[in-house]
């Protein structure tokens, strides 16, 4: 709905009078999605430690993981249990060291990756993009749309044989919220690429963060297509349950194909004897089996979702699709707001300014630059129900003066 500026004027300063002091910036789970793995703190007690199939939780070894715990989540991300593995507390960290072994010593298939590039696709997550640049890789942004990558600028890259990587979150993306179709990820299965090992930065962090049992996005299983195309070792796929159970103290997950696992092995084997096996204990005995897991999903679903709506319906009642677009995400952490060009660093700024703190502008992109400032990233899921409201109706407030004031 357009308004004149005055009238955007004096929303804003209605707005910012209510003296709100809200953080609408990063994807983190909401205190009452906390208190659903309570009972991770105590399922595992001093005369309880072994798994199921013997091991002694409290000692060394076992760099793979729990064979359960790799069990069940295999099943869920469509892997074989051999090929997947059950790590430390988090995948940023395990991306952090592939890269880092990549750069060093090659990949099972390629020569070190010195003045490498990576594909950036965007809008994309913030953290992919700092990390690759703290290690020296060179960031390419790729252009996106509602079924992944756009495939014309993949193309166009992947003949450079330089472009050794892409990062890729397929399903509920930070910070769209859409998926990769199946066809599209074939398609980047069976791309040929220059680098002979061209490598899919597979993060599959949201993969299980349905938001309704309805319109639920399928589990692609890049590893077979992939696979099928000649290209086994392509993808590297990355999970977590920080986002399932605690932010910080969960597990995370390392899968690819067996040439790749081993590798990953060789150098991982020089760093450390073996994972937190009484973390993944409690986690195993947590969860029993993947349905235990898509149950504690769906209670996931239940406290976040009235956010998502409560955001969608801030914007759909008060903006017009000639001022702003915004996705409509099934899963995830995030809603993606395009707002027009030139005006998402002065809408974040109109925001703070009245209480309400958004990621900044241009963090969507390769080294926090948007070149037409116009996407803003919504986390809905930590504040309460009523303060993500309150946020939204202000982050209406604040699109509504910086579109105004366009003229």
């Amino acid at each position: 709905m357009d308004v004149s500026l005055e009238q955007a004027q004096a929303d804003y300063r209605a707005f910012a009078a209510r003296g709100l002091n809200l953080d609408i910036t990063r994807g983190k789970p909401a205190p009452e999605q906390l208190d659903l793995s309570a009972d991770l703190l105590t399922n595992v007690t001093g005369d309880d430690f072994t798994s199921p199939s013997g091991i002694d939780t409290r000692n060394y070894g076992g760099l793979d993981g729990l064979k359960e715990l790799r069990e069940i989540f295999g099943e869920l991300y469509k892997v074989p249990t051999e090929q997947i593995l059950a790590q430390g507390s988090s995948s940023l960290t395990l991306e952090y060291m592939t890269l880092d072994f990549a750069k060093r010593y090659g990949t099972p298939a390629g020569a070190p990756w010195t003045n490498a590039k990576i594909l950036c696709p965007v809008p994309g997550y913030d953290r992919h993009f700092q990390l690759a640049e703290a290690l020296g890789y060179e960031l390419i942004a790729i252009r996106t749309d509602d079924e992944g990558p756009v495939m014309d600028d993949v193309r166009r890259y992947v003949a450079d044989p330089d472009v050794r990587a892409m990062w890729l979150v397929p399903m509920y993306s930070n910070p769209t919220g859409t998926s990769i179709s199946e066809a599209r990820a074939r398609e980047l299965a069976e791309i040929k690429a220059a680098a002979d090992d061209f490598t899919l930065l597979w993060d599959n962090a949201y993969g299980l963060h349905h938001l309704s049992d309805d319109n639920q996005a399928p589990m692609v299983d890049i590893l077979s297509l992939c696979a099928e195309a000649g290209h086994p070792d392509r993808p590297w796929i990355y999970a977590s349950t920080s986002k399932m159970t605690f932010a910080g103290a969960g597990v995370a997950f390392f899968a690819s194909s067996p040439a790749v696992i081993e590798w990953y092995r060789t150098h991982m084997g020089a760093a450390m004897i073996g994972p937190d096996k009484i973390n993944q204990l409690r986690h195993l005995r947590f969860f029993r089996d993947a349905d235990g897991v898509r149950e504690h999903m769906r209670r996931h679903a239940e406290i976040i979702r009235p956010k998502f709506e409560a955001v969608l319906t801030a914007l759909e009642n008060g903006l017009s699709s000639d001022v702003a677009s915004w996705t409509q995400p099934n899963g995830g952490y995030f809603i993606t707001l395009r707002v027009p060009n030139g005006t998402a660093s002065k809408v974040v700024k109109y925001a703070a300014e009245a209480g309400v703190a958004l990621t900044p502008a241009g963090s969507t992109h390769p080294h926090g630059l948007d070149p037409n400032d116009a996407y803003i990233r919504i986390a809905p899921s930590m504040p309460s129900l009523e303060d993500v409201t309150a946020a939204a109706e202000g982050l209406v407030a604040c699109v509504r003066l910086a579109a105004a004031e366009l003229g």
